[in-house]
């Protein structure tokens, strides 16, 4: 008794799915997940690796299928049947890729707007609302967890990045701190005013999933919070010249008594206290 092909074809379809979904859960590719924005990212990129494994264990089977079943016999010196025409099929595979890309192009928006990406970049003249939300911020925040309120209402640590071929400096505006290193306490909201001094550069911490262009002349904001204490490599993700491979630093993530630390024997003024 031979089973229906629709039958067969619904139990592959199901085993492939959850086959896929299985791989993009349980197979991680990323490193290690270091700060608020990284389990935003990963989600998206646990759905974009499944629908991918189904997609390529689904077309890898029904090649290796149509090599075994459709192979030339011995003896076979003629063609195959001349085929032509099957709207089902071509119905199928027009609206299945249709509906995945819309699904992808809708999901992946709604990620980059959760973690910011619709937020302006804080260089026109014309978002008064971000420009003075920028003056606030630059205008004196505290920057050490100890004139911090609260941890579930921490002010924004505000840091200056200054991009060069082939370095990036990191000036804390409070204590006139200029470190070739980010130093950052754990559980603080961070928020970087980026400018590059000659060609387009760009910050990417894969750690923190995040990454944003640092461009001459248009300062661009980059917020991100540190979720676990660690040395994580800070890269240059636009290519900027011969020794572009070379422009790297790192974000040290400190618990907050370790930053107060680093923060008073590195400061060059007196922060008042709180």
């Amino acid at each position: 008794m031979s089973i229906p092909i629709a039958i067969l074809t619904l139990v592959l379809g199901m085993v492939l799915v959850l086959g896929g979904l299985w791989i993009g859960q349980n197979v991680n590719l990323l490193p290690v997940d270091a700060s608020a924005n990284a389990p935003v990212y990963d989600e998206l990129f646990r759905v974009l690796f499944s629908i991918g494994a189904i997609l390529f264990l689904g077309i890898l089977g029904l090649v290796v299928f149509s090599l075994i079943k459709f192979r030339r016999r011995p003896g076979q010196l003629g063609d195959g049947l001349a085929l032509e025409g099957n709207l089902s099929l071509e119905v199928f595979w027009t609206a299945v890729p249709a509906v995945i890309v819309l699904f992808v192009g809708l999901y992946s928006f709604d990620i980059y707007d959760r973690m910011g990406g619709m937020v302006p970049l804080g260089h026109g003249a014309h978002d008064h609302q971000e420009m003075e939300m920028q003056q606030n911020i630059w205008g004196g925040i505290g920057s050490k967890a100890e004139e911090l309120t609260t941890e579930s209402n921490l002010a924004a640590l505000p840091v200056e990045v200054t991009a060069m071929q082939y370095a990036f400096l990191f000036r804390y505006p409070r204590g006139d701190i200029i470190s070739g290193e980010l130093h950052v306490p754990v559980g603080q909201p961070v928020r970087l005013r980026m400018e590059a001094k000659d060609v387009i550069h760009a910050f990417w911490v894969p750690e923190f999933r995040i990454k944003q262009d640092v461009i001459p002349g248009q300062p661009t904001i980059l917020s991100f919070t540190a979720t676990k204490p660690g040395r994580y490599p800070i890269v240059c993700a636009e290519l900027c010249g011969p020794y572009h491979g070379s422009m790297r630093s790192a974000v040290v993530v400190e618990e907050p008594t370790d930053y107060d630390t680093w923060f008073s024997n590195n400061a060059k003024t007196t922060v008042p206290e709180a």
